[in-house]
């Protein structure tokens, strides 16, 4: 085999150290730079888009706050609109109820005055129907007929007695 042969070592260790050198120096000129730019574009895209990462994060954050706040806004003017609609409710409730409550209040006035004439057509009905009662009874317990004016005093001052 030449490689083990003991005179052929010196020009194979020369050109192994001539095709290292120019392999070095390829890889030193050539490969190693191109991969070496290859890595710091990627470690430069990678920076950017952790800055606008961190950029679009800032915003979400702001975007979120301000959510929030419209959200809170929004909530506050919806309760004083509930607020607003409750009291005009109440006070219209509170309206309607008075207006209801005069208008009950007549009709139990009116109902009363009713009533009240009823009771006192009834009474001078009742008085009359007394009157003709007890002077048909006095004509026959005494046989005389007494005067009208007689009877109905006496049934008028009965019927005072009573009430």
């Amino acid at each position: 085999m030449p490689q083990l042969d003991i005179s052929t070592y010196a020009p194979q260790i020369t050109w192994l150290v001539i095709t290292f050198a120019l392999l070095f120096l390829v890889m030193w000129k050539v490969i190693v730079p191109r991969i070496s730019g290859a890595l710091e574009v990627r470690q430069r895209r990678i920076e950017d888009n952790l800055a606008q990462a961190a950029e679009l994060q800032k915003e979400a954050e702001a975007v979120l706050e301000a959510y929030d706040a419209f959200l809170a806004s929004a909530r506050a003017d919806a309760n004083q609109m509930i607020a607003k609609a409750s009291a005009l409710a109440a006070e219209e409730a509170e309206s309607r109820n008075a207006a209801l409550g005069k208008a009950l209040s007549k009709r139990i006035a009116d109902g009363e005055a009713a009533i009240d004439k009823a009771r006192r057509e009834a009474m001078g009905s009742l008085n009359e129907a007394a009157s003709d009662v007890a002077a048909v009874a006095t004509e026959r317990l005494i046989g005389e007929v007494p005067s009208r004016d007689e009877v109905s005093a006496a049934v008028l001052t009965a019927a005072k007695g009573r009430a």
